[in-house]
């Protein structure tokens, strides 16, 4: 891996816990600066985090963090973030699409509020997000769109298994590898990464499985590597893929994953397929 992140300025959507909060940190230990633009200001009964607890795990790890508390769904929130990063540091260099809201009902019993919800961080947050930043990352020497978002897996399985989540987050890839042929010309790049396996995170324990979810699933510091690897190749060069994490580590050479959790049972990601 290498350490090229040293005073770069990363702008994410979230990133109080979970795999945002792993991507923060390590870009951190690189010595990044992240500005984190999320919602929880307060502690959550059933989720544990908030914006100032990451900012300050940031901090520990040797990066500057600026939180800004808002929502990715409103204009003014994410002007807001975007002027403040480059009041801060100077300007904005990479941009991690990350925030998203999850429900996994099907067509007849999710409520229309939750569609909307899910619609809305994912794909109005990814594109008001990108869209202000673009501006400050067409000054940036090597810029990058990063958004959490799975390859589009067209199997009848995964058409049928919860289209409105579905939607959501082949939304946010198919904004962000457009954005890749839009700014292309421009040297920024754009492009998706996805884990392989489930993630230990609140949300696998609350909404994918519990307990058992967890020991079948990998640690965060999985898709925070990859992400890292990825965010320093040329940007002129790495740009339009959509990205599974191992495959992204594979690729360095990193083949033991023993040190990211469980290595036996493991339970495949929404929209992966095992292996044949």
């Amino acid at each position: 891996m290498t350490t090229s992140l040293e005073g770069r300025t990363l702008l994410m959507s979230g990133g109080s816990r979970g795999i945002g909060l792993a991507i923060a940190v390590a870009a951190a230990r690189h010595g990044a600066n992240v500005v984190l633009l999320a919602k929880t200001a307060e502690p959550h009964p059933k989720l544990e985090g908030t914006i100032h607890t990451a900012a300050a795990a940031i901090e520990a790890a040797g990066g500057h963090a600026l939180p800004v508390v808002g929502d990715v769904r409103e204009e003014d929130s994410v002007l807001s973030a975007v002027d403040q990063a480059v009041a801060q540091f100077g300007g904005i260099d990479i941009v991690v699409n990350n925030a998203s809201a999850i429900d996994l009902g099907n067509s007849v019993d999710l409520p229309v509020k939750k569609f909307d919800l899910m619609q809305q961080i994912q794909i109005r947050g990814t594109f008001l997000l990108t869209r202000t930043a673009v501006p400050h990352l067409r000054k940036s020497a090597n810029p990058h769109i990063l958004s959490l978002s799975p390859p589009l897996n067209l199997s009848q399985r995964w058409l049928g298994e919860h289209p409105a989540y579905m939607v959501a987050k082949y939304g946010m890839t198919l904004l962000t590898t457009g954005f890749a042929a839009e700014f292309a010309a421009e040297g920024i790049a754009a492009n998706c990464l996805w884990p392989q396996t489930l993630i230990a995170t609140a949300a696998v324990q609350n909404l994918l499985g519990g307990d058992e979810a967890v020991r079948r699933a990998r640690t965060p510091e999985i898709v925070a590597d990859a992400a890292l690897h990825i965010l320093t190749q040329p940007a002129g060069e790495f740009t339009g893929r959509t990205l599974i994490d191992v495959d992204v580590l594979a690729a360095v050479g990193v083949t033991d994953l023993s040190g990211y959790g469980a290595t036996g049972d493991l339970e495949y990601d929404i929209f992966v397929d095992p292996p044949a």
